[in-house]
């Protein structure tokens, strides 16, 4: 066994120890609840990380790993896909270990990885549609095409950000001469059908839900105001530089820099792929910081083909930052874990980010539970999504728990019956009142109920008596644990 096959088991045999150690962020939980009502999209994304959720689910139970288990599996698989398409687009230096241990450096894929979050299908079939694009370039057998439609399609699927697939494609076909030739042949075009055919499902919801979905995520591209800002450039850039790690992030810069002159200079058409897949990507992104906030996952996409090209492609006086890159990377995501699993440093929840979205939620869930009893509510409910879902993971079995937003709407979840009594949760993060009708204030002796992890407080929250009415906003009644 290749000793980076050894190091990437031993890797992934640590997520899952960790993913079963950390507790759930909130959108995990929600995206718990996807997986128990499968359909072809929901408001906030596609649908593919649901599939993910249910497939561990069955695996392990719905418990923290169960949840993740596919996250850290099929991450090891795409590692090894990148590792065969660099030595595919470079059989003389054969840089996949390298570039498949700087993606994994990174902290958008060594910490993120972990998270059931869309993301981490989004990053897997993105890494399969490259794979094959890769073994396309390297054996000029076009069948291959139909392979990358496949792989695009389940990556749009995951999220909406694989839209930046056909934007690499299209670029590499315009600037690659090499490339040229494809447009006279039919996959490509039956590539571009299955793609296509596999996405059907999420055009089909979004059809059936006024386009709900693309709606949403289509509102957030762009830019918000006229006019162009620095401060979410720099954002951008910060966020990068962390995610990446800051070693991995310029060595990823040089890559690309190269592969774009071995482009122009010599006309490469490995170059022009790489570089296709990573500066058209890039400049979307760049676009929108220059009027609205980039989130720092969403660049995920672009390092793929980036970490290709640091291996391939760079300057030999940056060759020796290699293990550097690698050592950091791992210490940092070493230490963000230690962090979220056992919080060895006391921070407040400003400083501590694993704190404000993972601490103290099972004894929370416990003190809502008690305050429940005390009042003698028949359900709990919210009008946050991650915290109803996170309630309806915690709580005891057989408590109802209801969530409170238009969201809900969009699911196949029953809507909860008339005239019973219950208690309503709310952050006081929110300055607003609750959207319940006629929802009343409970008074507590002891204040408000307080989430915190070793005694550091996380957050705090209000109660309410509420009753389930004829006019209520869309709720639903969210799915339980099985037992």
């Amino acid at each position: 066994m290749f000793p980076w096959l050894a190091a990437l088991l031993a890797v992934t045999a640590l997520r899952l120890v960790v993913a079963a150690v950390v507790p759930l962020a909130p959108d995990e939980a929600y995206y718990w609840v996807w997986s128990r009502s499968l359909q072809g999209g929901y408001l906030d994304h596609p649908p593919m990380v649901a599939l993910f959720i249910r497939a561990g689910t069955l695996l392990a139970g719905e418990t923290p790993l169960g949840i993740r288990l596919m996250g850290p599996l099929s991450l090891a698989l795409a590692s090894v896909l990148l590792a065969r398409a660099a030595d595919a687009l470079f059989p003389r230096e054969r840089p996949g270990a390298l570039a498949a241990a700087l993606l994994n450096a990174t902290l958008l894929v060594g910490v993120g990885g972990i998270l059931a979050t869309p993301d981490t299908p989004l990053i897997v079939f993105w890494i399969c549609a490259l794979w094959a694009l890769a073994r396309l370039q390297a054996s000029g057998d076009g069948r291959w095409w139909l392979a990358f439609g496949l792989f695009a399609g389940l990556a749009l699927a995951s999220k909406y950000t694989a839209v930046l697939l056909g934007l690499g494609v299209l670029a590499w076909l315009t600037a690659s001469r090499e490339a040229w030739r494809w447009w006279r042949d039919w996959r490509l075009y039956a590539g571009g059908a299955v793609a296509t055919l596999v996405f059907a499902p999420v055009l089909a919801w979004n059809a059936a839900h006024e386009w709900a979905s693309f709606a949403k995520q289509g509102g957030r591209a762009g830019v918000d105001a006229p006019g162009i800002t620095f401060r979410f450039l720099g954002e951008l850039l910060a966020s990068q530089l962390g995610l990446a790690t800051p070693i991995v992030f310029i060595l990823c810069l040089a890559g690309v820099a190269g592969a774009l002159l071995a482009w122009a200079r010599r006309g490469e058409a490995v170059g022009a792929l790489l570089a296709a897949f990573v500066v058209p990507g890039a400049a979307v992104f760049l676009w929108q910081a220059t009027g609205s906030r980039v989130q720092g996952n969403w660049p995920i996409v672009l390092y793929p083909a980036a970490c290709i090209a640091a291996a391939a492609y760079l300057p030999t006086r940056l060759r020796g930052w290699r293990w550097p890159a690698l050592a950091l990377g791992a210490l940092l995501a070493l230490g963000g874990l230690a962090q979220a699993a056992f919080a060895p440093l006391p921070l407040p929840r400003r400083q501590d980010p694993t704190l404000a979205r993972l601490g103290g939620w099972d004894a929370f869930a416990e003190a809502v539970e008690a305050e429940r009893r005390r009042i003698g509510a028949g359900f709990v409910a919210a009008e946050e999504y991650g915290l109803a879902s996170q309630l309806a993971l915690r709580l005891p079995p057989g408590i109802p728990v209801i969530a409170l937003h238009e969201r809900w709407a969009l699911f196949d979840l029953p809507r909860p019956g008339q005239g019973v009594t219950g208690l309503l949760v709310q952050s006081e993060r929110r300055d607003s009142a609750p959207d319940w009708p006629r929802a009343e204030p409970v008074g507590r002796a002891d204040g408000p109920l307080i989430r915190a992890r070793r005694g550091i407080e996380a957050e705090r929250y209000r109660v309410f008596r509420v009753e389930t009415v004829p006019d209520l906003p869309p709720a639903a009644l969210l799915p339980r644990p099985f037992p």
